[in-house]
């Protein structure tokens, strides 16, 4: 049997990490069910995107009546993000095509969080893969078992769900306000939306608020860019 307490260190954590995502995966499952995707759509979004932001964004859209393509814009420039992470991660994947292209499919918040603070690139390479293709697996199960049972209830929205998604992007959006440029993003992104959303379709105030990225980078260009020191990744996968 499986024992997380006899494991490494890292691959304990890793473990520990993926299992606390399959509850998330059963949220993202029952609120697909709500929200009248099937079992094979729901699956289909856990195994090809496999970033929860981006799924749950993807859906949400769609269960507001947004349009596919405010849904589809939504997921990518969210899930772009994950991108920022390439530099990190890229030193840790070794081998061919094959193995690299598997490994970029795992470039999330959760696996770049557990390698990079890893001690050693060997460490921090297993720590990686291990973390992902745990998470994977539980993700996906999670997914499955969600959308089984959203079936079961009559209004999944009593019990919360739809709170998972707005307060997945509050504990992202934390953070970023410790900086100057951050509150400035954050008050333009937020003043757009109290403008668009009772005036465009539901999605695209996701994708106007984006704008508010532009003047954030101006004033962090003329302070000199200040990070936060102990920022860390976090989010559903």
């Amino acid at each position: 049997m499986l024992n997380p307490w006899r494991m490494a260190p890292h691959r304990r954590d890793g473990f520990l990490l993926a299992a606390a995502c399959f509850f998330i995966g059963i949220t993202f499952g029952i609120f697909s069910e709500s929200t009248g995707l099937s079992l094979g759509k729901a699956s289909a979004l856990s195994l090809l995107t496999f970033t929860g932001a981006s799924q749950f964004a993807a859906v949400s859209v769609v269960a507001g009546g947004g349009t596919t393509a405010a849904a589809v814009g939504g997921a990518v420039l969210i899930g772009a993000r994950n991108a920022l992470y390439g530099p990190v991660v890229s030193p840790l994947l070794h081998g061919g095509r094959f193995r690299r292209a598997l490994g970029a499919h795992f470039v999330i918040d959760e696996t770049t969080a557990m390698a990079s603070v890893q001690e050693d690139a060997d460490t921090a390479g297993d720590a990686f893969w291990f973390t992902g293709l745990w998470l994977f697996v539980f993700w996906n199960v999670g997914t499955v078992l969600g959308v089984l049972a959203g079936g079961a209830f009559d209004d999944p929205g009593a019990l919360g769900l739809d709170a998972a998604f707005p307060a997945a992007f509050v504990a992202m959006l934390a953070p970023h306000l410790r900086t100057r440029p951050g509150w400035v993003t954050a008050i333009g992104g937020g003043a757009i939306a109290l403008v668009a959303v009772p005036t465009t379709a539901a999605g695209v105030p996701m994708l106007l608020g984006a704008l508010a990225i532009l003047p954030g980078l101006w004033v962090g260009r003329r302070s000199g860019g200040s990070v936060p020191r102990d920022q860390s990744a976090g989010s559903a996968p």
